[in-house]
């Protein structure tokens, strides 16, 4: 009769736990962009409008964040829950004993580029030689510069490389300071051409990079010790980038709403760029990227950017929180 007793009210008061969560939103959570709130980062923001994370008995705070190896280290010093950053980046951080580990790629190639005006005659990395290349520091793009030179032949010593404050960063490029910038096709690119200008992006893919994209990173012991959660996290996620990508008006729409300053054109013009990137070739599935693609990223790496090879790939990233059903990628 007591044990009985003891179950009820311990029922009763594991019910009244989660009334109290669900009545708060859920258990808290932060996730950190990788920079601006934008299409490339949509997907978060349309979950929550649809109330995937409140579902999921998540609480989600999305802030903005200043490039992806910065947001990695907010990761890896436990200043946010999850982050959203590129892949090698996180990757990089890994091998100076960050406990980082990329739980779900999202853009499953990146969308980096070498963003030239037509008119600067750049059609190549080569044409790059003698010519200023502004870079923003802390940024996946130029993290990765060292391996766009060496896969096309080019002396970094020939290269004017100056490091650029990202407020000044397109205008440097529109005022001619600069030859070229490295940034995102989805969104320096699209900025540009917004003003008139006409544009030439010589994707990292095209060009030798072709990296896994920007992917949700969290520490490995908060994995640890509430992996379900992350794994409803991931889920809610996915569904609301699928969700995005099948109406991008929609998740302008939720970016706006919650990050008022972005203006909606330009995320609906980030798409056509964004959409291309969310699945590679071969992946059945959103958040989960061909095993193919892990090993060119993983040979990118350690060929140019120092990347050990003491340990595999697959300690770089796990595949054990993605949903069973995730969308598909068709």
């Amino acid at each position: 009769m007591l044990r009985r007793t003891l179950l009820t009210a311990a029922a009763m008061l594991a019910l009244g736990t989660s009334g109290a969560l669900a009545q708060a939103g859920g258990k808290p959570m932060k996730i950190t962009l990788n920079f601006l709130a934008a299409a490339p980062n949509a997907g978060f923001m349309m979950a929550k409008q649809m109330g995937l994370y409140e579902k999921a008995g998540i609480n989600l705070t999305i802030e903005e964040g200043k490039g992806s190896g910065t947001t990695a280290q907010m990761v890896a010093t436990g200043q946010t829950d999850v982050g959203f950053a590129d892949a090698p980046a996180a990757m990089q951080l890994r091998t100076k004993g960050a406990p980082v580990k990329i739980i779900a790629p999202v853009l499953q190639t990146n969308g980096f580029a070498i963003i030239a005006l037509e008119e600067s005659g750049i059609a190549s990395p080569k044409d790059l030689v003698g010519k200023k290349l502004a870079v923003q520091p802390g940024t996946a793009q130029t993290t990765l510069l060292d391996a766009i030179l060496a896969s096309n032949g080019i002396d970094k010593g020939k290269v004017d490389v100056i490091n650029i404050d990202p407020g000044a960063f397109v205008g440097a490029l529109l005022e001619k300071k600069v030859d070229a910038i490295l940034g995102g096709a989805d969104f320096h690119s699209v900025q540009i051409r917004e003003r008139g200008f006409k544009v030439r992006d010589l994707f990292y893919r095209d060009v030798g990079v072709p990296t896994v994209g920007l992917s949700i990173i969290a520490r490995d012991d908060r994995i640890k010790a509430d992996a379900e959660l992350y794994r409803k996290f991931i889920e809610a996620s996915l569904q609301g980038w699928d969700a995005a990508r099948k109406n991008p008006d929609a998740a302008a729409d939720a970016v706006v709403a919650q990050f008022p300053s972005v203006k909606k054109a330009q995320v609906l013009a980030q798409f056509d760029v964004v959409n291309k990137l969310l699945c590679a070739p071969g992946a059945a599935s959103l958040g989960k990227v061909p095993e193919k693609n892990w090993s060119v990223s993983f040979d990118l790496l350690t060929q140019y950017l120092g990347l050990p090879k003491d340990k595999p790939i697959t300690d770089y990233y796990t595949t054990e929180l993605l949903p069973a059903s995730a969308p598909a990628c068709s």
